[in-house]
């Protein structure tokens, strides 16, 4: 008979794996620093013996990193999405900007209609609640600020979703959006864009989902990413005309000499 006797899990096996699904459900996130080594093994109910060799497992498979003086971290599994070189690649030829677009697109109008009908009644309250920090910030006209809960409001969409491909996929967008690779907030000022035309876009996604109606939170997304992809293609052509009118002054100049 295919039986075995059942044996009984380590404590230590059992805290690597809460940390692996908090981790893997996106509640901890890269970079995040865990609780002293007292308090953690406090709040996992184990000793500091059985917490330090599960840590010890999660560090060799990668997933949480010590620092020196400063404690441990959820190590940046993000970065693994993308080779340095790809990065580089990426940042140098616009065109992947719009193949970025186009990934999110459609990507994020999938992840706002799954949140539409999947989300619970506290995702959905999560994402409210990001809604209200921007319009708190749009009335700050704080840039910085205003980024972060752009991302984070997209992100808060995406963990409603609950799919977990979907939330780590799109965080490693968000980190490259971050670090600049492709484009930033300022681009889309540049070309005249109020701040209230894009806190309305996200009121639209906000609305969609808290409505449930997943065909309007869809298609909000959709009409979020158009916007961006038309003051995209404006600004590179402002660009382009710029780069030609610096062109002919420094000829008009020559001509004076």
């Amino acid at each position: 008979m295919p039986f075995q006797k059942v044996q009984p899990e380590k404590l230590s096996t059992s805290v690597v794996h809460q940390i692996e699904e908090l981790i893997l459900r996106g509640i901890l996130r890269p970079g995040e620093r865990l609780p002293p080594e007292r308090d953690l093994s406090e709040r996992l109910g184990v000793s500091r013996p059985s917490l330090r060799d599960a840590v010890a497992m999660l560090q060799e498979q990668g997933l949480l990193t010590t620092r020196a003086g400063s404690g441990i971290y959820v190590a940046d599994v993000l970065g693994s999405a993308f080779s340095p070189a790809l990065i580089r690649l990426f940042s140098e030829h616009q065109d992947a900007v719009f193949d970025y677009i186009d990934f999110r697109r459609d990507l994020e109008s999938l992840t706002a209609a799954r949140a539409a009908r999947y989300g619970s009644d506290t995702d959905l309250q999560v994402v409210q609640a990001v809604f209200d920090k921007m319009a708190v910030a749009d009335d700050r006209a704080d840039p910085e600020e205003e980024a972060r809960l752009d991302a984070q409001f997209h992100l808060a969409i995406v963990e409603a979703s609950h799919n977990v491909i979907m939330l780590h996929m799109v965080r490693s967008m968000f980190d490259l959006l971050r670090e600049g690779v492709f484009y930033n907030r300022q681009v889309m000022f540049r070309q005249k864009t109020t701040r209230k035309a894009l806190l309305d876009q996200h009121r639209a996604m906000n609305t969609g989902l808290q409505a449930r109606d997943p065909d309007a939170a869809a298609a909000a997304v959709r009409a979020h990413m158009d916007f961006v992809e038309q003051a995209l293609t404006a600004q590179q052509r402002a660009d382009q005309n710029e780069a030609v009118a610096r062109l002919r002054l420094e000829h008009e100049k020559g001509q004076l000499r």
